[in-house]
């Protein structure tokens, strides 16, 4: 599904007041793989009429104001550069700031080669600010669609207070054919499938994508809730 599909799934009236829109990739490289990383760029925005591989900002789930960003996979692969790492780190510092819930979907291949190190760095980066943006004891929820992977999978994919996929999504660091080709073993059957991981405690829920606005609508309404209660009573920021 498209941004705008995502949208009328899980926000009221499918409305999304875009963040950080006019931050634009730049060429640091001058990377060049039989085009140029701006010839790619170029037709990847033409291809699906957005400025780069992830859209961010606030909405409403069920009349609750979230802070909301989406991997757009049709963008070259979901892929994190400079940009995307920028405006997840602009997210989770917008989210502090206003003590909103984060939802955050994933759906990447990983790093983009194309910045090389600096794609890498995102990773620490957006990590860094998700640790700020526990002080202030707002939830979390981290929802990976199929394909959860690389870099992105390595970085916040997994850091949900609660970690939703998608059935039969694949979701991991490297892809199964590249680690029986480095260990050469045989991997075990459904190995980095949703279901797989939620047998081996490494999720916490599949939910199909009909239901996934009621189910997390009923998360948002138990943590928040619960969040008002110790910070009522006084408590100070919880550390894990």
């Amino acid at each position: 599904m498209g941004p705008g599909q995502w949208r009328e799934l899980l926000l009221d009236d499918g409305q999304l007041e875009l963040w950080d829109e006019h931050i634009a990739p730049a060429d640091p490289l001058q990377f060049f793989d039989g085009k140029s990383y701006q010839e790619r760029i170029r037709l990847a925005q033409e291809k699906t009429s957005g400025n780069e591989a992830i859209e961010i900002g606030r909405g409403l789930l069920d009349g609750r104001v979230v802070a909301y960003g989406l991997f757009i996979f049709k963008f070259m692969g979901g892929s994190m550069g400079s940009v995307v790492g920028e405006r997840i780190t602009r997210l989770f510092e917008r989210a502090t700031r206003e003590r909103m819930p984060v939802l955050l979907l994933h759906a990447s291949g990983g790093a983009r080669m194309q910045e090389g190190i600096l794609s890498l760095m995102q990773m620490a980066k957006t990590v860094s600010a998700l640790r700020r943006f526990r002080e202030v004891q707002q939830p979390y929820i981290s929802i990976c669609l199929h394909p959860t992977t690389g870099g992105v999978a390595a970085s916040t994919a997994f850091l949900g207070d609660v970690n939703m996929v998608e059935p039969g999504a694949l979701i991991g660091f490297a892809g199964p054919r590249v680690i029986e080709g480095t260990i050469r073993q045989k991997l075990p059957e459904g190995f980095q499938r949703s279901e797989f991981l939620l047998e081996h405690g490494m999720v916490d829920t599949i939910v199909p994508r009909g239901q996934m606005k009621q189910q997390l609508s009923n998360i948002l309404r138990l943590l928040t809730s619960g969040a008002r209660e110790s910070l009522s009573r006084g408590a100070g920021p919880q550390h894990g």
